[in-house]
């Protein structure tokens, strides 16, 4: 989908006064992003972290825009700890709960805006998204354009508050994953500000 779908998304949900909401996904391990810091001439701060632990927490997450409401971030985290059997991505009933979980908070219809990921397009999810035309419409986004979507600004704000964060096991990034993301979504000026820089207006 190009600018001419984007822009097809935006009118189908302000015919239907839905919500519009664009979805990516985002993962963290054990060992955390690099940032800069402070630290004494001639000693560079060494931040210890537990390379060889396994682990990892993927989340999906939706912003969700509808003028005159206030906008929202909605997540679902899946978290991969290694074990055998264990899907270490998102799955479609992941995705499936996170739209299920978005429609009863948002409480309206949602034009669904996101990438041409393979589990997206899967038969279930796709049976799944017909079966409730009457309130999820979906659109995809053109190949390679994560630019155009906010939730890419979701996601730089919770790298920048792990930069250097040495979580002592996965539980514990998990809490401090789910504690970032919360702060976020009781401000909406920030999630306002993710759809802003894409240059993208409603």
């Amino acid at each position: 989908m190009g600018e001419g779908g984007l822009a097809a998304g935006k009118s189908t949900a302000a015919a239907r006064h839905a919500w519009l909401c664009f979805e990516d996904e985002a993962g963290q391990g054990l060992r955390p992003p690099k940032g800069r810091t402070w630290g004494r001439r001639g000693q560079t701060p060494i931040v210890h972290v537990r390379g060889g632990g396994r682990g990892r927490v993927n989340i999906a997450g939706l912003v969700c825009y509808r003028p005159g409401d206030r906008s929202r971030l909605i997540y679902r985290i899946r978290i991969w700890r290694g074990r055998k059997g264990e899907s270490k991505s998102l799955t479609w009933t992941d995705y499936r709960d996170l739209l299920v979980a978005a429609h009863q908070q948002l409480g309206g219809p949602i034009v669904l805006v996101w990438d041409n990921l393979s589990v997206h397009k899967m038969p279930p999810l796709q049976e799944f998204i017909d079966e409730h035309a009457d309130w999820l419409t979906v659109f995809h986004f053109p190949t390679y354009s994560p630019d155009l979507n906010p939730a890419e600004g979701i996601w730089s704000m919770l790298k920048a508050s792990l930069t250097n964060f040495a979580a002592t096991d996965i539980n514990h990034l998990t809490r401090t994953v789910r504690r970032c993301l919360k702060r976020i979504q009781y401000q909406a000026s920030l999630i306002q500000g993710c759809l802003t820089q894409t240059g993208l207006i409603m």
